[in-house]
């Protein structure tokens, strides 16, 4: 093999992840090597390319997603999908398309009160943002830092906590536990802009960036332009977010912080105190110079050896050990309590599947967490199905005392209930290749 195809399929195996329908060897090539002045134009024929268009279509399709402002489903546009992405595509050639306005949505908040608002474009429009962001997203990535995690290809929350562990262990248990407010809604668009010019300098790309930048919002019968922000639920605007915080990353690598980000989640983890609080100073002054607030209250630094710790992707790190948040552990609860209730008058086999895909589901991401974790939630799961079972014997409360012993642990595994515990144990044998120690029931 020579030294020439040997980097080509190095190359290919780094962006295996882009759309072949957009990304050619030569682009890639291009990628690779740089671009002669350092930006990229000619890029808007490859968002209307009928393939890239259909690449688009595939990706709508396989997430579903509600309906927009036109009341199109995804099913609906599948039985027009020819004529509709032919239209599309010369609308986008000729310049004509106009983004619809997003229909405003109200979403429940973990762990509180608040409702979260979610956009939701029309399928159309979701094609169009998947086809501009097929195109765009490797320009960036080359360049995006390697401890920033939100949704990038090939990253996921498990490599970002992986990361924060390993920092921990390294002795950086001082934490900058930094949140900022609302920052989806106030990103300023001007200066959003200028990062995306930095890279890209076809005018009409940038055009259709702002159009959706600008895109219109309908609540109810009331509808608004936006004047700052990327709308949550758009397809490119998790994009977008981490474009603009990149510079954030090159700014706390270069003054030697250890910084690790999802999206708009980031902690800064350092060796002393005075480390963290200098951290959180330059971190402070980068958002104020970009538009942007640190939040007042949920910003804090703390000390992850002691008492109080911190959160992060859902996890709490405190005292070296790693549990769920409470947030994280009272919604998993919620829909377990929702599918044990007392008057559930389906057979146990049958509420036991049910409620063996929440756990399995549950424990796949949170399965790093100290053991006591699971045994306590095991012990609370059995709890809610000796309810149920006394009250097929109707009798009242809740199983306790006596219950223990005509319903032991083995009765319930024996029915097939999905044991965190047990799971917990084959996880950590299986990561130090040991066998699995017998337990007893």
């Amino acid at each position: 093999m020579t030294e020439t195809s040997k980097q080509v399929g190095e190359a290919r195996d780094r962006w295996s992840w882009v759309e072949r329908a957009v990304w050619t060897e030569r682009m890639l090539a291009a990628l690779e090597v740089g671009l002669e002045g350092g930006k990229w134009f000619s890029l808007m024929d490859k968002v209307y390319a009928p393939r890239n268009l259909t690449a688009a279509w595939e990706r709508v399709r396989s997430l579903k997603g509600a309906a927009g402002v036109d009341g199109m489903t995804v099913d609906a546009f599948e039985a027009l999908k020819e004529e509709a992405l032919a239209r599309l595509s010369e609308r986008l050639r000729s310049g004509t398309y106009r983004p619809r306005p997003v229909r405003r949505v109200y979403i429940p908040k973990p762990g509180s009160q608040e409702k979260r608002p979610i956009g939701i474009p029309t399928v159309e429009d979701r094609i169009a943002q998947t086809a501009l962001r097929n195109v765009l997203t490797p320009i960036f990535e080359k360049k995006f830092a390697e401890h920033s995690y939100g949704f990038r290809p090939g990253r996921r929350c498990r490599h970002a906590l992986r990361r924060v562990q390993e920092l921990l262990d390294r002795g950086n248990t001082w934490v900058v536990d930094a949140d900022i407010q609302s920052y989806f809604d106030t990103i300023p668009h001007n200066r959003l802009m200028k990062e995306v010019e930095a890279e890209v300098s076809d005018g009409r790309v940038l055009e259709l960036v702002r159009l959706y930048l600008g895109q219109g919002v309908l609540e109810g019968l009331e509808s608004w332009t936006p004047e700052e922000g990327t709308p949550q639920g758009a397809v490119i605007s998790p994009l977008l977010a981490n474009i603009y915080l990149h510079p954030a990353d090159v700014e706390m690598s270069i003054s030697g912080y250890e910084m690790v980000r999802y999206a708009d989640d980031l902690v800064v983890l350092c060796r002393t105190g005075a480390e963290a609080q200098a951290a959180l100073k330059r971190l402070r002054e980068w958002m104020e110079g970009r538009g942007l607030t640190l939040h007042p209250t949920k910003t804090r630094i703390v000390d992850a050896t002691q008492g109080g710790g911190f959160g992060c992707l859902g996890y709490h790190f405190e005292h070296g050990r790693k549990t769920p948040r409470k947030k994280s552990l009272d919604r998993m609860k919620d829909t377990i309590r929702a599918k044990t209730k007392r008057n559930n008058g389906h057979a146990l086999s049958v509420i036991i599947t049910d409620v063996n895909l929440t756990l399995r589901g549950w424990f796949e991401y949170f399965k790093h967490s100290h053991k006591w974790t699971f045994e306590n939630i095991d012990a609370w799961v059995r709890m809610r199905l000796r309810s149920i079972l006394r009250r097929h014997q109707h009798k009242r409360g809740r199983g306790r005392g006596s219950d223990h012993q005509r319903w032991k642990n083995a009765f319930f595994k024996q029915e097939g209930l999905f044991t965190l515990t047990e799971a917990h144990a084959k996880a950590v044998a299986l990561a130090h290749a040991l066998p699995v120690p017998a337990r007893g029931c």
